[in-house]
């Protein structure tokens, strides 16, 4: 199948590179948005904002019912340009339907608040409409993935997210918490500028089953809710056995290690399409594996090193003296994320890639269940290293248990 170098430059045929750079992108102007918001908005503003948007995540995971993690595992392998149209026509279709119910369900959501916040209203309707936005912005990321078009898919991605993040700084500037909330709604509706092939009216035949894609794409979301769950339920653990001067050490300690799998993520969401297209090719499997391995495995104990040797250093650089003492929770944490991108990431996404959702989701449930009970025993004992260690005791077993999935199917191809 090739050695490393050939596994390289086959992702730079592929323009794999253009993905994984807006995907860092993307990264980046989320950041500096946040860091906008937080100096614009005044306080009781900006946690209205962190109300409703920690909502909103649980609903953006449900994007159409999962309609756009469909159209990019099963048009990845469809084997004709019109199989990928028609399925993404019907994606489209169905997925707008679902998607409108669940921007009302979230809107309703809404009536839980209005007693305590008169003003939270205004935000919900403005994230309700971005919902709508996000699925079409998602629906056609997808459809260009499928394709092949992956240097288009980065112009759309850094022009979304550039314009985005502008739009966003000058609107909140001149108006407040309503030029912010207009940002939000107009940011996805910019990748309307890329809709081709609009195909509502028709009536749409598939060729495979719609039982199992939808059945697929809601374990995906399912799973999506389930592992951001993971890194919020740590928090809340915390919290409910420590203090708030915990919690702050806690979230302090995790911020650098839980972003570093930031670069397995996007690696391999940008050979995703390649990877469903091989998913029982059993050679190919093994040739990515091995690869994946011999790229990841000296990256992961290069900064591992680097974090060792300069842990003094970072905490106090990024996160000032008052932090001084979170070293060996940020370290144990840095292990577990590198071991995870060698892992989880690794095994949770081929998994993904080849049809097995369901075992992805239920490692995922598991996961919350093995958390929990290492907390409640590590962390009255050791404080905020114990929750460090309950967290990569979790990794890792939910690690291996995604390994153990994916050999097993591994094994059964001939």
């Amino acid at each position: 199948m090739g050695n490393l170098s050939d596994f390289l430059r086959n992702f730079l045929k592929n323009k794999g590179h253009f993905v994984f750079g807006s995907l860092l992108v993307a990264k980046i102007c989320g950041f500096v948005g946040a860091l906008i918001v937080i100096r614009l908005l005044s306080e009781n503003d900006f946690g209205l904002v962190s109300i409703v948007t920690s909502l909103l995540a649980v609903f953006l995971a449900f994007s159409g019912f999962g309609s756009q993690q469909i159209l990019l595992r099963y048009g990845s392998i469809a084997k004709t340009t019109e199989d990928k149209n028609v399925l993404s026509a019907y994606l489209l279709k169905q997925g707008f339907y679902y998607q409108i119910v669940l921007s009302l369900i979230f809107l309703l959501c809404s009536f839980f608040y209005f007693d305590k916040f008169e003003k939270i209203i205004l935000i919900f309707i403005a994230f309700a409409v971005r919902l709508i936005g996000v699925f079409f912005y998602n629906h056609i990321q997808s459809q260009l993935r499928i394709n092949g078009k992956n240097h288009e898919f980065a112009r759309l991605n850094n022009v979304v997210n550039i314009s985005g993040l502008i739009l966003i700084l000058i609107l909140t500037y001149f108006f407040g918490i309503i030029g912010y909330l207009i940002a939000m709604m107009l940011m996805p509706f910019f990748s309307l500028f890329w809709f081709k092939n609009i195909r509502f009216s028709e009536k749409i035949e598939l060729k495979i089953s719609k039982n199992e894609i939808w059945k697929y794409g809601l374990f995906t979301a399912g799973t999506a809710v389930l592992s951001d769950a993971l890194f919020s339920m740590d928090i809340i653990l915390i919290s409910f056995l420590m203090d708030e001067s915990a919690v702050a050490n806690y979230k302090t300690a995790i911020l650098i290690p839980a972003n570093l799998t930031f670069i397995a993520m996007t690696f391999m969401q940008s050979d995703f399409p390649e990877l469903a297209k091989n998913h029982s090719n059993k050679l190919f499997l093994k040739y990515y594996i091995s690869n994946y391995y011999k790229i990841f495995i000296p990256l992961c104990l290069g900064i591992f090193f680097a974090m060792f040797v300069l842990d003094d250093f970072i905490v106090k650089l990024f996160f000032g003296e008052k932090y001084e003492g979170i070293e060996i929770s940020f370290l144990i944490l840095t292990g577990a994320f590198l071991l995870n991108m060698l892992m989880r990431n690794l095994y949770g996404n081929l998994l993904s890639a080849v049809g097995k959702m369901e075992y992805n989701t239920i490692i995922s449930a598991f996961a919350l269940i093995i958390l929990v009970g290492f907390s409640m025993f590590l962390v009255p004992k050791f404080g905020v290293e114990g929750m460090a260690i309950s967290q990569s005791v979790t990794l890792l077993i939910t690690g291996l248990l995604l390994m153990g999935g994916f050999l097993s199917y591994y094994r059964k191809l001939s």
